[in-house]
């Protein structure tokens, strides 16, 4: 996981190294899916959410597309 200032920042890092940019990930997008998937970790009973699961936590917070799509073949 790579923290950038801004999209620009995003956009010219991966312009400099020739990488494709990925999805993008807000600071408060990443604490909403940090707290909602390791909230009950610590419970006996706790499990990983399951793909239908993850696609719902990942839809609640904005993340969608294939890239967050648990069951995808591609990533665009």
């Amino acid at each position: 996981m790579l923290f950038f200032r801004s999209e620009d920042h995003v956009r010219a890092w991966c312009a400099e190294r020739n990488v494709p940019p990925r999805p993008l990930v807000s600071l408060p997008q990443l604490w909403g899916l940090s707290t909602t998937w390791y909230g009950t970790r610590l419970a006996a009973e706790a499990r990983r959410p399951r793909p239908t699961e993850m696609r719902s936590i990942f839809a609640g917070l904005g993340l969608e597309g294939d890239f967050w799509d648990p069951t995808a073949d591609a990533f665009e």
